[in-house]
């Protein structure tokens, strides 16, 4: 019986090699998790040296659109008063517009952070955007009709600029590495000090804009704003990808678990409290005294070119040196950098409050320490308080709820500014702000002893 027919044996002679298939070509596979918005082709390694490559593109895409919102935000709140009182003939409906705007930030900021917790950080911050741009439009309108009650309430959407800016720079941390953090969040709001000071010089041009329109020169500014804002969320939509928040898995997947939300997770930290509360304090006594400063400074008979320069030395020291408070902040430790800032809001304090509306030099230094000490409070404590909450998903949340109490804080504290300095004085106000402020100073101080102690290193 041969090979051939019984399979014992191979046939004689020498046996050639069967030939190997050809390797098929590497298919790209889809992920489970994968969305139109998050193909794999968008989205970059896990290496990191991938991470660190995404986290560069996310801080530049953030500061160009930081840049641009600032413009919109401050032509717009820069007029805002002037208009709404020669619209109402009230002063007291000017300062409610400028109010309207803070807490339309306020209201703004929960919604904006559960859509990000739901959905990443590219669809909040192109929402809120949208919305500022609604009330742009809705405050062109406004003017054009000469309604102010219609203005008012546009303000209240036009807050949506000033919210997104604020959580854009939460967005700058979701793939900070250790120890970078406040870095990373200072120079997006470093990127604020450009449209801060272009927003009023530009606002002041654009009459001529409202002119060509064939609307009230006033209007000119929110058409700006209105151009502005399109331009920062179409920035996001286009260039904030992949999105950092979907990236470091702190949105909510529909099978997922459910995710605690800000208040309880507020109340469950003693450190997220700590660094909301620093926020809070320090937006509150910045907004408090500088509110009142043009005041003090007019019953001195002082020119709004005056007034001009010391508000403008107080918003470089508010942005001016971010860069600097981040690296002091990652360098020395979030809890000193929060004493170091309560510490000159004191000061500031001390010599605005002791301070003629004449001294126009005592003024403009007391008026730049408030803002490098809003400046080490915000940035110190959004660092500290990204931290203190390690999952991302309940951060976001948490993130929303500390801009929702910093801008109502903003907005009662110059409620209540206005009402000291009507019954009393400047300095009684800025004794009543340092009264305010020592409490949680010495909170301060002696947490961070307590930490360092258990830690065994600076905090």
């Amino acid at each position: 019986m041969t090979a051939e027919t019984t399979g014992d044996r191979p046939p004689d002679g020498p046996s050639k090699p069967t030939p190997k298939p050809a390797p098929k070509p590497a298919q790209k596979t889809q992920r489970a998790d994968d969305t139109p918005d998050d193909r794999p082709d968008d989205r970059p390694d896990d290496r990191p040296e991938g991470r660190t490559r995404t986290q560069r593109r996310v801080i530049r895409v953030l500061v160009g659109t930081q840049v641009l919102g600032g413009v919109g935000v401050t032509a717009g709140v820069t007029i805002s008063a002037l208009v709404a009182t020669q619209m109402s003939g009230s002063e007291t409906v000017g300062g409610m517009a400028q109010t309207s705007a803070v807490l339309g930030a306020a209201l703004i900021a929960i919604p904006t952070a559960r859509l990000a917790v739901r959905s990443g950080r590219r669809p909040a911050l192109v929402v809120a955007y949208g919305l500022g741009a609604l009330g742009a439009a809705a405050a062109v309108l406004a003017i054009a009709a000469d309604s102010w009650p219609l203005l008012l309430a546009a303000l209240l959407l036009f807050g949506g600029g000033s919210a997104a800016n604020l959580a854009a720079r939460y967005s700058a941390t979701d793939l900070s590495r250790p120890g970078r953090a406040a870095r990373d969040l200072s120079i997006v709001v470093w990127a604020t000090t450009i449209g801060s000071v272009a927003g009023p010089n530009v606002a002041a041009q654009a009459e001529g804009v409202g002119i060509a329109l064939h609307l009230p020169g006033s209007a000119g500014a929110y058409v700006l704003s209105l151009a502005v804002f399109v331009l920062a969320a179409a920035g996001i939509a286009f260039g904030l990808r992949p999105d950092p928040l979907v990236l470091a898995g702190g949105t909510t997947k529909p099978d997922g678990p459910k995710r605690s939300g800000g208040w309880a997770v507020l109340r469950g930290s003693a450190t997220a409290k700590l660094a909301v509360a620093s926020i809070v304090a320090g937006h509150a006594a910045m907004v408090s005294l500088m509110s009142m400063t043009p005041v003090h400074l007019g019953h001195g008979g002082a020119t709004l070119t005056i007034v001009g320069v010391v508000i403008s030395l107080h918003i470089m020291g508010m942005y001016a040196f971010s860069p600097l408070v981040g690296w002091l902040a990652d360098r020395v430790g979030r809890r000193r950098t929060i004493a170091i800032g309560q510490v000159q809001l004191l000061a500031a304090t001390a010599l605005a409050g002791f301070a003629d509306p004449h001294e126009h030099l005592q003024l403009s230094i007391g008026l730049v320490l408030l803002g490098t000490g809003w400046s080490c409070s915000l940035v110190a404590g959004s660092a500290l308080l990204t931290e203190a909450v390690p999952e991302p998903g309940s951060r976001a949340s948490v993130q929303g709820l500390s801009d929702l109490l910093m801008n109502g804080g903003g907005a009662v504290g110059g409620v209540i500014a206005g009402a000291v300095v009507a019954g009393f004085s400047y300095g009684v106000l800025a004794a009543a702000i340092a009264v305010g402020i020592m409490p949680l100073f010495l909170l301060v101080v002696m947490g961070r002893e307590r930490a360092e102690s258990a830690a065994g290193r600076p905090s």
